[in-house]
């Protein structure tokens, strides 16, 4: 059970009153292209922003070669919501990133990214406004070309086991039977994170909070 139970649901009509008319704001997963890295733990930014999208009746992703991403926009109440999964694979997601922020004249302060953490237990999620990569080379890229002011959703999937993989297999690995089982659940309450956001402004990333699912 999720310790917050009042926030807006990923499927609830929200009205988008604090961030006010006329403003952009970007959302981020992170993931790697292809079938094979489907349903690993590396994509959950992608899972997490995939389900967003089709539960906020997003037109569906178009791929932008020039932005160097999937993409797809949706305006709610005023506010214009670019969605976007960078296709340069995981360790060049600052390139995509950097792409969109200036084509669409969008500041760091105002792009959330979603993205898994090996230093944070499965189950739990965080969020944040700033702060360092934790070893996440996506994390890196996109510090490298937009500066350390962007929200951060990290949605845990440690520790490793065993204990002696290796980093980038364990990320790279599918979840464990027991995890996939909680899966829709994990997603649901990311997904429901991402309208808090939205609904509130700035005010989710403004400290570090966690979530227990």
């Amino acid at each position: 059970m999720a310790l917050f139970q009042n926030r807006p649901q990923a499927g609830d009509t929200i009205q988008f009153y604090t961030l006010g008319q006329n403003k952009t704001i970007i959302l981020v997963g992170l993931g790697n292209v292809g079938k094979q890295y489907e349903k690993t733990r590396h994509n959950v930014g992608f899972a997490v922003l995939d389900a967003f999208v089709a539960g906020n009746d997003f037109p569906a992703w178009i791929e932008k070669k020039d932005l160097k991403c999937h993409l797809t926009s949706h305006t709610v109440g005023g506010v214009r919501i670019i969605a976007i999964k960078p296709t340069t694979f995981m360790n060049n997601s600052g390139e995509a990133v950097q792409a969109v922020a200036s084509f669409y004249k969008v500041p760091a302060d105002k792009i959330t990214v979603v993205y898994d953490e090996l230093d944070i237990t499965f189950g739990q999620i965080r969020t944040r406004m700033g702060g360092s990569a934790a070893g996440h080379n996506g994390v890196k890229s996109v510090t490298q070309h937009m500066g350390e002011n962007y929200g951060r959703v990290r949605i845990g999937i440690g520790p490793k086991d065993p204990p002696q993989i290796d980093s980038a297999d364990f990320v790279l690995a599918r979840f464990t039977k027991d995890q996939e089982a909680q899966m829709d659940n994990l997603i649901k309450e990311a997904t429901a994170i991402l309208s808090e956001y939205i609904y509130g402004g700035n005010e989710l990333m403004a400290e570090t909070r966690t979530f227990i699912v």
